[in-house]
């Protein structure tokens, strides 16, 4: 997919070569095929969990209005004992310890997927879905979280960080296609059709600091996320709060990286990943596993990646 001369103002939704129906996107780049070939490759003497955990006070998006992450109990020992449960005698709520809790988040908290109905253009999201149409009063009748299938893909880590030799790459820095070979000669890494790319800038060594992590980060600008398409990426992740580059360049779109992954391309983000201990440990090439919970027409779900170096092949 090759990029759109239009100014983003002009930009429109994409309609899937998948067919009218389609609600993955690229997702369908997945074959019984590429999944046997990949889990066919894995080392299985190491595994890394790319997810950060899930805490009162953890970065959000907070500064935009959405809820802070939220715990709490809705069942403690002694306090069932006072309660009481329907049907249950005292002695054997005294016997029996019953904890329970509940949580409240914002849908993009955490390691976490983006849906293609979280950015659109024009009343519109990828496949020419509406929200006239197919939005209701709780949420997206298309494209949400409930469609997405559990990913199981090669993986490609690019170490942005490393490449220029720092912990971090510089606030607002805009990793570009440039950028991107340059990393991918230094690393003798290739990109494939149907694989999940991962950005790392460094920025989770700022975990949890709402600030230092989450303010102004480094990531991807638009040309990078047409390069990474054209190349065959089928997913785009990072290390970062946004995967783009934020403030955006760009005049006229303040998340074009959203909008051309999400609305464009139909591939779908990920945020907030941990990949510290992968970079440590020098791989670059990895079976990607991940599965998002199923919530209905959900724009973002958390998720759990974890991945497993590959063998030659």
């Amino acid at each position: 997919m090759s990029e759109n001369p239009a100014s983003g103002a002009r930009r429109q939704v994409a309609t899937s070569p998948f067919g009218p129906d389609d609600q993955i996107g690229r997702l369908n780049l997945m074959t019984p095929e590429s999944r046997a070939s990949v889990m066919s490759r894995i080392d299985p003497t190491r595994m890394f969990d790319l997810s950060v955990d899930y805490f009162i006070g953890m970065p959000s998006w907070q500064m935009v209005g959405d809820p802070a992450y939220q715990i709490w109990m809705t069942h403690t020992p002694h306090g069932t004992v006072n309660d009481g449960l329907p049907g249950i005698s005292k002695e054997l709520t005294e016997y029996v310890g019953y904890s329970g809790d509940s949580i409240l988040m914002y849908t993009h908290t955490g390691t976490h997927i983006d849906t293609l109905n979280h950015y659109g253009y024009n009343g519109r999201i990828y496949n020419n879905f509406t929200e006239a149409e197919h939005l209701g009063s709780r949420h997206w009748y298309k494209s949400g979280a409930d469609q997405m299938p559990p990913i199981i893909a090669r993986g490609v880590l690019l170490d942005f960080a490393t490449l220029r030799g720092v912990d971090m790459l510089p606030d607002n820095y805009g990793i570009t296609p440039e950028d991107v070979d340059e990393c991918l000669t230094a690393q003798g890494s290739e990109i494939r059709p149907g694989d999940v790319v991962l950005i790392r800038t460094g920025r989770m060594r700022a975990w949890p600091d709402h600030e230092a992590w989450g303010g102004n980060p480094p990531g991807i600008n638009r040309a990078a996320a047409v390069y990474l398409v054209d190349k065959g990426a089928m997913i785009v992740g990072a290390d970062t709060i946004c995967v783009e580059q934020g403030p955006a360049h760009d005049d006229d779109n303040y998340t074009p990286v959203h909008t051309y992954l999400l609305a464009e391309a139909g591939a779908p983000l990920i945020e907030a990943l941990n990949l510290e201990e992968l970079a440590e440990a020098g791989v670059h090439e990895f079976a990607f596993f991940a599965a998002c919970l199923r919530l209905r027409g959900a724009t973002g779900s958390p998720l759990r990646p974890w991945v497993f170096p590959l063998t030659q092949g």
